[in-house]
């Protein structure tokens, strides 16, 4: 097959040729119409082609080429210790690229990996993207995995999988399986996904809906969240209404709206709600407040609760010195010594050593020495052993009064 050559700093102009181009360093090539090459293009340092280019398979070696125009390699490309920058559409079977592919148009490939920096104004589309630094799209991005070692800024996507190694920001779309970023996680319009493991701060600022979420430190969602599972371990925060299955923070978390779970909301430290709370199990190491709390199974505060409607579940528990403002309902309300609550509706009371309540109404009440009550009305039996005080003799009634919630 026939050979083009291009000389060192060569200026030459070209249009179709039928068998392959060899392209000295820095040399210039200037279109007539358009460079069709039927066979491989090589370049050897770097060169300039001023206009449309296609060719069966392109490689560079150590320099940049800059295409002016669209470029269309029928094959693979490959750019060894070197750049391959396109101001047009690009496409190609696969591209392996050492330091970096810029794109001004819609790139098309099945494979890109690129060692150093992988740029595009306009859309991408592949089925595996790998690249080793940093990573950015203004269009949006049609994918099966998408891998990158540094940072990445994309628009929408549309991909099977993400994998980032630093930071990555995008616009929105859909994530069909998983997110995995090592450090910070920033979605600015609405998003759905399989699931996200972030390894330091996440942050939605639209709607999202998604599987688990992990966050090794700081989550935060500007709007609502929806979700399988949350998991963090420093601050949490939803401005919008939170829903999903299981909760578990290691330190803080808020909700401005309402948060409907299905399963276990566990907080190492303090959670404050804006609205109601539901779901089945409840565990706060720290403190609850909420306009509402209610549970199915059991809850379980170690420091405080503070509700404007009350917290009820059907078995309340409140640790050693806490503290209850707003109404606890359940079918057993237990509170451990020392600690002080308002008003307790239940069938079962018990209130630990030490323990202060203004109102108790249940149907069996079990006090214990140094508690101090001052009003106990109850159906079926109260226990005051000595040591005990009821500032008003306990009431027997046949009925009690309607519980709150």
């Amino acid at each position: 097959m026939a050979e083009t050559r291009v000389p060192r700093e060569g200026k030459v102009r070209l249009g179709a040729l039928e068998g392959d181009l060899r392209v000295g360093r820095d040399s210039e090539i200037d279109v007539d119409g358009r460079l069709s090459v039927g066979g491989a293009a090589r370049f050897d340092g770097n060169a300039e082609v001023r206009g449309d280019m296609e060719c069966r398979s392109f490689r560079s070696e150590d320099g940049t080429v800059r295409v002016h125009g669209a470029l269309n390699v029928h094959e693979d490309l490959d750019a060894h210790d070197g750049v391959v920058e396109v101001t047009g559409a690009f496409s190609a079977r696969n591209v392996d690229a050492d330091r970096g592919l810029f794109v001004g148009g819609p790139a098309t490939a099945e494979r890109f990996e690129v060692g150093g920096r992988l740029e595009g104004e306009q859309t991408l589309t592949a089925k595996k993207v790998s690249v080793g630094g940093r990573f950015r799209l203004g269009g949006k991005l049609t994918a099966e995995s998408v891998e990158a070692g540094g940072s990445v800024e994309v628009h929408e996507v549309a991909i099977d999988s993400l994998e980032v190694g630093g930071q990555i920001r995008l616009a929105g779309g859909v994530v069909r399986r998983s997110i995995e970023v090592g450090g910070r996680f920033l979605s600015e319009g609405p998003l759905e996904f399989g699931a996200l493991e972030v390894g330091g701060v996440a942050q939605f600022r639209d709607s999202a809906k998604g599987g688990r979420i992990e966050a090794g430190g700081m989550m935060r969602a500007d709007r609502d969240l929806s979700f399988e599972d949350l998991e963090i371990g420093g601050l949490g925060a939803i401005e919008g209404n939170g829903k999903g299955r299981n909760v578990e923070v290691g330190g803080k978390f808020s909700v401005h709206g309402s948060l409907e779970l299905s399963g276990k909301l566990e907080v190492g430290g303090q959670i404050q709600i804006g609205e109601a709370v539901t779901g089945e199990v409840l565990e706060v190491g720290g403190r609850i407040e909420a306009r509402r709390a209610v549970f199915r199974g059991d809850a379980e505060v170690g420091g405080s609760v503070a509700t404007r409607e009350g917290l009820k579940a059907a078995r309340v528990l409140l640790r050693r010195k806490s503290r209850a403002v707003g109404p606890l309902v359940g079918g057993v309300v237990t509170l451990e010594s020392k600690s002080r609550a308002e008003e307790i509706y239940a069938e079962t009371v018990e209130l630990g050593e030490d323990v202060e309540v203004r109102q108790v109404f249940a149907h069996r009440v079990i006090l214990s020495e140094g508690t101090k009550v001052d009003r106990v009305v109850y159906t079926d039996s109260v226990t005051v052993p000595e040591g005990a005080r009821v500032r008003s003799p306990p009431e027997k009634v046949a009925t009690l009064p309607a519980f709150p919630l």
